[in-house]
């Protein structure tokens, strides 16, 4: 799949297990699955965080397969679940990020144009999570573009 503002084609990915079924050599059932994602969301570790810390403790491969839900259902249902998408939370953390070098490198146009893109981004994902009812309507990403220009 083509990335949204470059016009390539990206190799550098993860491979995923090639069966979606559970394997018959994990050990961890269902409930023991849940108490530790619900145990390590508290820790305050986010939902991919979590999965990962499953794939290599704990031996579990895809925990949807094994519980028959996902990690953000499960997290929902134990009331423990993030107020903003994870998505959405490390777009606005990159642009923090970048916010802060053109604090102190203001002529960097490149820059400039990589954050307004992420800005982009920011803003047709947040239109989409309002309209599926994840975030609140009144939420609003307030833009740092308009301000350098």
């Amino acid at each position: 799949m083509a990335r949204i503002h470059s016009h390539r084609h990206g190799k550098s990915h993860q491979t995923r297990p090639p069966s979606r079924s559970n394997p018959s050599w994990v050990t961890t059932t269902p409930d023991e699955a849940r108490n530790v994602v619900l145990k390590l969301a508290k820790e305050g570790l986010t939902p991919s965080k979590i999965g990962q810390t499953l794939r290599d403790d704990y031996g579990v491969p895809l925990f949807k397969p094994l519980a028959g839900k996902s990690i953000g259902r499960v997290l929902a249902e134990g009331k423990v679940a993030p107020k903003m998408p994870q998505d959405l939370q490390d777009l606005i953390e990159r642009a923090q990020r970048v916010q802060k070098h053109l604090d102190v490198h203001g002529s960097d146009r490149k820059n400039v144009h990589s954050l307004e893109l992420i800005e982009a981004k920011i803003y047709r994902l947040s239109k989409y999570y309002k309209d599926k009812g994840v975030l609140s309507k009144d939420f609003k990403y307030a833009t740092v573009v308009a301000q350098l220009a």
